[in-house]
Protein backbone atom coordinates (compact mmCIF):
# COMPACT_ATOMS: atom_id res chain seq x y z
CA UNK A 1 0.00 0.00 0.00
CA UNK A 2 1.53 3.46 -0.90
CA UNK A 3 2.48 5.68 2.05
CA UNK A 4 0.20 8.46 3.06
CA UNK A 5 0.31 12.39 2.17
CA UNK A 6 0.82 12.77 5.88
CA UNK A 7 3.55 10.16 6.28
CA UNK A 8 5.49 11.54 3.56
CA UNK A 9 5.20 15.29 4.64
CA UNK A 10 6.20 13.89 8.55
CA UNK A 11 9.43 12.35 6.53
CA UNK A 12 9.96 15.29 4.35
CA UNK A 13 10.05 17.54 7.15
CA UNK A 14 12.22 15.28 9.65
CA UNK A 15 14.99 15.34 7.10
CA UNK A 16 14.71 18.77 6.31
CA UNK A 17 13.36 20.54 3.29
CA UNK A 18 16.28 20.58 1.00
CA UNK A 19 16.74 16.66 1.13
CA UNK A 20 13.33 15.75 1.10
CA UNK A 21 12.60 13.25 -0.72
CA UNK A 22 8.85 11.47 -1.97
CA UNK A 23 9.18 7.51 -2.06
CA UNK A 24 7.01 5.79 -4.51
CA UNK A 25 5.58 2.27 -3.57
CA UNK A 26 8.50 0.44 -5.72
CA UNK A 27 11.03 2.95 -4.55
CA UNK A 28 12.02 4.06 -8.34
CA UNK A 29 11.09 7.68 -8.53
CA UNK A 30 12.47 10.06 -5.74
CA UNK A 31 11.83 13.90 -6.25
CA UNK A 32 12.81 16.26 -4.22
CA UNK A 33 10.44 18.95 -2.35
CA UNK A 34 11.98 21.88 -4.30
CA UNK A 35 11.20 20.62 -7.80
CA UNK A 36 7.22 18.90 -6.46
CA UNK A 37 6.98 23.04 -5.29
CA UNK A 38 8.35 24.40 -8.84
CA UNK A 39 5.71 21.90 -10.53
CA UNK A 40 3.01 23.15 -8.20
CA UNK A 41 3.90 26.68 -8.58
CA UNK A 42 3.70 26.11 -12.18
CA UNK A 43 0.41 24.50 -12.37
CA UNK A 44 -1.12 27.31 -10.60
CA UNK A 45 0.34 29.57 -12.24
CA UNK A 46 -1.05 28.19 -15.87
CA UNK A 47 -4.79 27.53 -14.48
CA UNK A 48 -4.59 31.19 -13.31
CA UNK A 49 -3.78 32.24 -16.55
CA UNK A 50 -6.29 29.99 -18.44
CA UNK A 51 -8.72 31.59 -15.60
CA UNK A 52 -8.07 35.17 -16.60
CA UNK A 53 -7.99 34.35 -20.36
CA UNK A 54 -11.39 32.51 -20.82
CA UNK A 55 -13.14 35.28 -19.20
CA UNK A 56 -11.45 38.02 -21.25
CA UNK A 57 -12.63 35.97 -24.39
CA UNK A 58 -16.41 35.29 -22.98
CA UNK A 59 -18.99 37.04 -25.01
CA UNK A 60 -20.14 40.24 -23.62
CA UNK A 61 -23.94 39.91 -22.00
CA UNK A 62 -26.81 40.72 -24.86
CA UNK A 63 -28.20 43.82 -24.18
CA UNK A 64 -32.05 44.54 -24.28
CA UNK A 65 -33.72 46.40 -26.73
CA UNK A 66 -36.39 49.23 -26.05
CA UNK A 67 -39.08 49.83 -28.89
CA UNK A 68 -41.70 52.42 -28.27
CA UNK A 69 -44.74 53.16 -30.48
CA UNK A 70 -46.18 56.21 -29.93
CA UNK A 71 -50.07 57.30 -31.39
CA UNK A 72 -52.68 59.47 -30.52
CA UNK A 73 -55.30 57.57 -28.31
CA UNK A 74 -58.17 58.97 -30.40
CA UNK A 75 -57.13 58.49 -33.95
CA UNK A 76 -54.43 55.91 -33.80
CA UNK A 77 -52.17 57.74 -36.27
CA UNK A 78 -48.41 57.80 -34.70
CA UNK A 79 -46.73 61.02 -33.50
CA UNK A 80 -43.76 61.00 -34.62
CA UNK A 81 -42.64 64.25 -32.67
CA UNK A 82 -42.76 63.26 -29.85
CA UNK A 83 -40.61 63.01 -27.08
CA UNK A 84 -39.23 59.84 -25.25
CA UNK A 85 -37.67 60.67 -22.64
CA UNK A 86 -36.06 57.15 -20.61
CA UNK A 87 -35.08 56.83 -17.26
CA UNK A 88 -33.48 54.88 -14.48
CA UNK A 89 -35.93 53.72 -11.45
CA UNK A 90 -34.66 56.87 -9.80
CA UNK A 91 -35.36 59.16 -12.57
CA UNK A 92 -32.03 59.42 -13.67
CA UNK A 93 -32.42 60.57 -17.45
CA UNK A 94 -30.45 57.71 -19.41
CA UNK A 95 -31.53 59.15 -23.21
CA UNK A 96 -33.98 61.04 -25.04
CA UNK A 97 -35.32 60.02 -28.46
CA UNK A 98 -37.79 60.64 -31.27
CA UNK A 99 -39.62 58.45 -33.11
CA UNK A 100 -39.60 57.90 -36.42
CA UNK A 101 -42.18 58.28 -39.23
CA UNK A 102 -44.12 55.50 -38.25
CA UNK A 103 -43.96 56.25 -34.61
CA UNK A 104 -41.05 54.24 -33.11
CA UNK A 105 -37.91 54.46 -31.26
CA UNK A 106 -35.51 51.77 -30.90
CA UNK A 107 -33.06 51.83 -28.39
CA UNK A 108 -30.74 49.33 -26.34
CA UNK A 109 -30.45 48.87 -22.54
CA UNK A 110 -28.55 46.96 -20.23
CA UNK A 111 -31.28 44.53 -18.35
CA UNK A 112 -32.85 46.13 -15.87
CA UNK A 113 -36.47 48.58 -14.59
CA UNK A 114 -36.70 51.67 -16.61
CA UNK A 115 -39.49 54.51 -16.58
CA UNK A 116 -40.19 55.60 -20.09
CA UNK A 117 -41.51 59.31 -19.92
CA UNK A 118 -43.49 60.17 -23.60
CA UNK A 119 -44.49 63.60 -24.35
CA UNK A 120 -45.72 66.09 -26.62
CA UNK A 121 -46.81 69.95 -26.16
CA UNK A 122 -50.74 68.89 -27.67
CA UNK A 123 -51.04 65.48 -25.47
CA UNK A 124 -51.05 64.56 -21.89
CA UNK A 125 -47.69 63.28 -21.19
CA UNK A 126 -47.67 59.19 -20.17
CA UNK A 127 -45.30 57.09 -18.33
CA UNK A 128 -44.80 53.82 -18.45
CA UNK A 129 -42.71 51.30 -15.93
CA UNK A 130 -40.88 48.56 -18.10
CA UNK A 131 -38.48 45.74 -17.25
CA UNK A 132 -36.03 44.73 -19.68
CA UNK A 133 -34.35 40.97 -19.52
CA UNK A 134 -31.30 40.24 -21.40
CA UNK A 135 -31.11 39.36 -25.31
CA UNK A 136 -34.89 40.46 -25.48
CA UNK A 137 -36.96 43.09 -27.19
CA UNK A 138 -39.67 44.62 -25.35
CA UNK A 139 -42.25 46.66 -27.17
CA UNK A 140 -44.76 49.45 -25.17
CA UNK A 141 -47.25 51.03 -27.08
CA UNK A 142 -48.37 54.54 -25.35
CA UNK A 143 -51.44 56.27 -26.67
CA UNK A 144 -51.09 60.39 -25.73
CA UNK A 145 -54.70 61.85 -25.18
CA UNK A 146 -55.56 65.34 -25.43
CA UNK A 147 -55.50 67.60 -22.07
CA UNK A 148 -58.67 67.46 -20.66
CA UNK A 149 -60.38 70.96 -20.99
CA UNK A 150 -61.43 72.64 -18.47
CA UNK A 151 -64.71 74.84 -18.70
CA UNK A 152 -63.33 78.31 -17.49
CA UNK A 153 -65.13 79.34 -14.23
CA UNK A 154 -67.56 82.09 -15.66
CA UNK A 155 -70.79 80.53 -14.91
CA UNK A 156 -70.63 81.80 -11.03
CA UNK A 157 -70.30 84.58 -11.71
CA UNK A 158 -72.85 85.26 -14.90
CA UNK A 159 -75.65 84.13 -12.34
CA UNK A 160 -74.29 86.23 -9.45
CA UNK A 161 -74.73 89.31 -12.03
CA UNK A 162 -78.05 88.28 -12.92
CA UNK A 163 -79.86 87.41 -9.69
CA UNK A 164 -78.42 90.98 -8.81
CA UNK A 165 -80.18 92.29 -11.48
CA UNK A 166 -83.46 90.83 -10.75
CA UNK A 167 -83.77 91.12 -6.88
CA UNK A 168 -82.76 94.89 -6.87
Amino acid sequence: MPPSFHMILRESLSRGLDNATTPTEKGGLNMSFSKLQTFVGLAAGILSIAGALAAFFRPAPQKAELVAIVQDAKTGKTVPDATIEILTSRDAIVTTLKPNGSGKARYPLDEGHYRVRVSHPRYSPEVRDVQLMSSQSTEIHVQLRAPAIRAPAIAPAISDSVRRLFHR
